[in-house]
């Protein structure tokens, strides 16, 4: 078996080769990849972590999660949107989270732009599911781990509204990969255990 069409554990359990190892991984992997997300905290939580993950690896900020939950009020979009000049400052001395500034204030900024979402679609979840076809995951057809995409039409087609809107570190491939954690599509590979 070769490692792009699946990683095998000593159990026997077909994952999808990013999973790797790290049992921290391993787990967002099985528990929270490609599954259908329609709460609108947890798409928060996403997007301020996606945001933060731009240009680095998605296990960096995962092994930052908690920090980040502390950092940012537990995603509550809220309390984010209401932050302060003292609390980027806040911010950009805690050391469990990137330090980067642009990130900091960009995510409070789509912390603004999330609520105006809910605002006019009732929900950010209603915002981000209309954009798929009939609102259910796209189930797509993976063999192996190349074929992922790293950016599709869809994904540029919710990149430019979310742009358009003021939306900070939201490119296209930020948004595809936020489509897949938040299960907007299922892109584990066809015999992986978590499909």
């Amino acid at each position: 078996m070769t490692q792009d069409s699946g990683l095998k554990t000593e159990d026997l359990t077909i994952r999808c080769s990013w999973a790797g190892s790290d049992p921290l991984y391993i787990k967002y992997h099985d528990e929270e990849w490609g599954k259908p997300v329609y709460d609108d905290k947890i798409l928060f939580e996403f997007l301020i972590l996606e945001g933060a993950q731009a240009g680095l690896s998605w296990i960096t900020i995962l092994r930052r999660r908690e920090n980040y939950r502390k950092a940012f009020a537990d995603f509550d979009v809220n309390k984010v949107a209401a932050f302060t000049e003292k609390d980027v400052e806040r911010l950009m001395n805690d050391e469990g989270i990137i330090r980067n500034r642009l990130k900091v204030n960009g995510a409070i900024t789509n912390a603004k732009l999330f609520i105006e979402i809910q605002k006019e679609f009732g929900s950010f979840s209603k915002y981000m599911w209309g954009f798929v076809p009939d609102g259910k995951p796209i189930q797509n057809h993976i063999e192996k781990m190349g074929d992922v995409p790293p950016r599709t039409e869809l994904s540029d087609q919710i990149s430019k509204d979310m742009k358009k809107r003021g939306f900070k570190f939201f490119g296209t491939t930020i948004c595809y990969a936020h489509m897949q954690a938040t299960g907007m599509v299922n892109d584990h590979l066809l015999n992986c255990c978590a499909r």
